[in-house]
């Protein structure tokens, strides 16, 4: 079940929406922990023993970590062994088969026996619930937050359902006051329903609809330079788009709620470095790697060289975080750190500052030839893909994405774009003109027009999952 799908629009919201305006305040938390808990067991009931198990086992670890106050070298101890449990979970499922099958190709020579591997199947928003579980932890030994002593509140924290499958990344200490009081009323619902209905919206009517052709894409054996391009920039508005919509939802859920998520995009696509464009994308990841990774491993603390190196590993690790199917996602987050290298080089030397046109250009091209590399099933497939955007197939646009090129997908394509370029015109026309913009009330409207399109798609075709469940 995911939220662009008839079973989460016309069942299990509308009942859990019903049940939890009809309870009590006080009741709330119980609510939506086990409405989280069925949404988890609907996806999978192993699933949701693991989740219920990490639940516990950070609960009582945070408990553990206060308790020792007097032990510092105890408590510290303690931190480790848990931030090993929780990162050697999620390496299981994330690395296990990786590892396998590397290990079965160098073991394999003409004449063996094949070795079978059985694969293990990720739990969905893994991932996310340990990035969860570990900065609470710390923030806990860092005094950062107090302990949290009732489970209730803690599990529904870690488990709320409209987060926790794919971020934003919530950290306790945001949502702390109001997993103790926040408002439910009508003002926050409605502000909540029509961020979730423009999440839906850039979900189906923008990346599903280029998913089809972004599969085709990356999978022809010689792609032309149109062919590979098409499929670069299409993947790079359908990865946007799906992610930014999900966690559009995230926070639309979470406002109906009572609950006040931080963004987590920012129009990542009108960045005008890497740097900045870190700043904008994937905000919640960006700001736990920085507060949790980079500042552990020492930071711009202990001069120039391990400042790169702390940088280089930080976004290496990023990289490697996002998936265990391809070592092509070590390779990504590796190129991106050493890009940021780069970059924190660049404009602390006495070289001219780049221009701010170049430095859009410039960082586009950088992201979106990265998303390549991101999307490719393996590294061949990546290198091929690569030929083709440097010309050393053909140039021409190929019969098989011939075939599939759709005029939906053109008006899916113009309709992303639009939406990343609108606000910043929206922001200089009031700048100079002052007032609201001139179609406001269009905009106000639009969400539900929108959404009754989407919900008719989604009926006329099966569900299509987030990107970000893989990870």
């Amino acid at each position: 079940m995911v939220f662009a799908s008839l079973e989460f629009l016309t069942l299990f919201l509308p009942a859990f929406l019903l049940i939890y305006a009809l309870g009590k305040p006080q009741w709330r938390n119980v609510i939506l922990l086990l409405g989280s808990w069925l949404f988890y067991g609907w996806l999978n009931p192993m699933f949701l023993a693991l989740h219920v198990a990490l639940t516990i086992v950070a609960w009582v670890g945070g408990l553990l970590i206060d308790r020792s106050h007097e032990d510092a070298k105890g408590r510290v101890r303690l931190l480790i062994a848990l931030i090993v449990f929780n990162t050697a979970v999620l390496c299981w499922y994330k690395y296990a088969n990786i590892l396998a099958a590397s290990w079965i190709e160098l073991m394999t020579y003409p004449g063996a026996m094949p070795l079978e591997w059985q694969r293990v199947a990720l739990p969905a928003g893994l991932s996310f619930i340990v990035l969860q579980a570990i900065s609470y932890l710390v923030d806990v030994h860092r005094h950062t937050v107090p302990v949290e002593r009732s489970f209730i509140k803690y599990a529904t924290y870690i488990s709320m359902f409209g987060h926790s499958i794919a971020g934003p990344i919530i950290r306790y200490n945001w949502v702390r006051r109001e997993l103790t009081k926040r408002y439910f009323d009508w003002q926050n619902f409605s502000l909540g329903a029509r961020r979730f209905m423009i999440g839906l919206c850039m979900k189906v009517l923008v990346a599903d609809t280029l998913s089809p052709l972004v599969d085709v894409a990356f999978h022809l054996d010689n792609p032309s330079f149109v062919d590979a391009w098409i499929g670069c920039l299409a993947y790079s508005l359908q990865l946007f788009f799906d992610f930014a919509g999900y966690s559009a939802m995230a926070i639309g859920l979470g406002l109906m709620l009572g609950f006040h998520f931080p963004e987590n995009f920012n129009q990542p696509y009108l960045a005008s470095s890497i740097q900045d464009f870190w700043r904008r994308w994937h905000m919640s990841l960006s700001s736990w790697l920085r507060d949790y990774l980079y500042i552990a491993l020492g930071g711009n603390r202990s001069g120039a060289w391990k400042t790169y190196r702390n940088l280089f590993l930080t976004m290496a690790i990023a990289g490697l975080w996002h998936g265990g199917d391809s070592w092509n996602y070590l390779l990504w987050g590796a190129a991106h750190g050493i890009a940021l290298c780069v970059d924190r080089l660049w404009s602390r030397s006495s070289l001219p500052g780049i221009p701010p046109v170049l430095g859009h250009t410039l960082t586009l091209v950088f992201v979106f030839m990265a998303w390549t590399l991101f999307r490719a099933p393996d590294f061949d497939s990546a290198l091929n893909m690569y030929a083709g955007q440097f010309g050393l197939h053909a140039f021409a646009l190929g019969d098989a994405l011939a075939v599939t090129l759709r005029s939906a997908h053109g008006l899916a394509a113009v309709l992303g774009v639009a939406c990343i370029i609108a606000p910043l015109f929206k922001a200089r026309y009031e700048q100079r003109f002052g007032g609201r913009f001139w179609f406001a009330p269009i905009a106000a409207l639009w969400p539900v027009a929108g959404f009754l399109l989407s919900f008719a798609l989604i009926a006329s075709r099966e569900a299509v999952p987030f990107l970000y469940f893989q990870f």
